[in-house]
């Protein structure tokens, strides 16, 4: 069934309904079935979809509240699937509970650059750099990586790495002046003896300049800036995404093109192409992790209907991604597969653009909240 098909014969099945009527509706069907355990959960994108810049967006904290009890427990399992990032999930829940008003947990925060804590045991001890906005550093310590330094940290370290630095108006903060709990300066790294074994691109890069310049440094000389040419240090990148959408009317560079630039220019620098590894959506183990969190959020009923430690949990017969953009969001729900079911929504990304024939979704709402009551409407009744 086309998403025309499924939009028309859910309007006509609400029809009757006015909003307040439709939520009561929502409410008592659901409270019908406190006792059984959901079969269904919901990742949600942020910018774009829940938020534009640090402004709800779509009726995004009324959609949100629909899935909780009355008493603020969670009712049904959700969680937000972002290719952002740049500061800890725990930080991320918090600014998300004070802008929607409820009680976002650390665990309900998926990132572009969670993945990176598989990483831990290969990179623990070794030196890396963590490039990106916010607190790059912070991040890649609280996962558990011992000997981390900030792209900002790093470049000081070198007089005359960046030539531009005269000209730049701005200072930057390190992540040490950001969280007074978090000392960038130890253990102290020789960073002219010590090989940078892995770079890590947490967030979108804010001085492309400097950065492009460095981290050309760093993978071209096998980790010792102002060297021979060495081995390429491995490098990972938290997500592709060329786009995404804030505040501003049309789309804003991300760290997919930031990629594309730092790639352009390495490969025509060095004998060897760059070599590196993106992680996020739309990549297919995104939503199957997503799935495999998901799972740890659903209400507990009881004791005989639910494993505690969710060893007998039943498998989810719908799992919905609301996403704004049909490259990243759709592409990845529609390539992960059943259970997934892809909704997309016209407040970010997407206006009507072409990409959709390209990564059609199963259905296509004007909001989040659009798209929850679907979900319920479907779910509950």
């Amino acid at each position: 069934m086309s998403f025309r098909l499924l939009t028309k014969a859910w309007r006509q099945q609400i029809q009757p309904l006015n909003r307040t009527e439709f939520s009561s509706y929502i409410l008592h069907r659901s409270f019908s079935r406190v006792s059984e355990r959901p079969s269904f959960g919901i990742a949600f994108d942020i910018d774009g979809v829940i938020l534009l810049g640090n402004t709800p967006v779509g009726g995004s904290p009324t959609a949100l509240r629909k899935l909780y009890n009355y008493d603020g427990t969670l009712k049904f399992p959700y969680v937000f699937l972002s290719n952002g990032g740049g500061i800890p999930e725990a930080k991320r829940a918090s600014e998300l509970s004070e802008l929607l008003g409820l009680n976002v947990s650390a665990s309900q925060v998926l990132q572009g650059h969670s993945p990176f804590r598989q990483l831990v045991n290969r990179f623990e001890d070794k030196l890396i750099v963590a490039a990106g906005k916010g607190e790059p550093a912070l991040v890649m310590s609280e996962y558990g990586f011992k000997n981390v330094i900030s792209i900002d940290a790093y470049a000081s370290r070198f007089e005359n790495i960046d030539p531009l630095a005269p000209y730049k108006k701005w200072t930057t903060k390190l992540a040490t002046t950001q969280n007074p709990k978090f000392d960038e300066s130890g253990p102290q790294i020789d960073v002219f003896s010590e090989r940078v074994q892995a770079a890590f691109i947490v967030s979108d890069p804010v001085d492309w300049s400097r950065d492009v310049q460095v981290l050309c440094d760093i993978l071209k000389t096998g980790g010792l800036p102002g060297r021979n040419v060495g081995t390429q240090p491995h490098l990972y990148f938290a997500n592709d995404d060329l786009e995404y959408q804030t505040k501003f009317p049309s789309e804003r560079l991300g760290m997919g093109a930031f990629r594309i630039a730092l790639e352009s220019i390495f490969n025509r620098t060095h004998h060897h192409s760059l070599e590196y590894t993106c992680f996020g959506k739309p990549h297919p183990s995104v939503f199957k992790n997503a799935e495999i969190v998901l799972q740890k959020h659903v209400p507990r009923v009881d004791e005989d209907s639910y494993d505690i430690n969710h060893k007998n949990a039943q498998p989810f017969q719908t799992l919905y991604m609301i996403g704004d953009n049909p490259a990243v969001d759709i592409r990845g729900a529609r390539q992960t597969g059943h259970p997934w079911f892809s909704i997309l929504t016209r407040t970010g990304v997407f206006k009507g653009k072409e990409n959709h024939d390209k990564f059609p979704a199963d259905l296509v709402v004007d909001t989040v909240e659009e798209a929850v009551d679907y979900i319920l409407a479907k779910e509950c009744a």
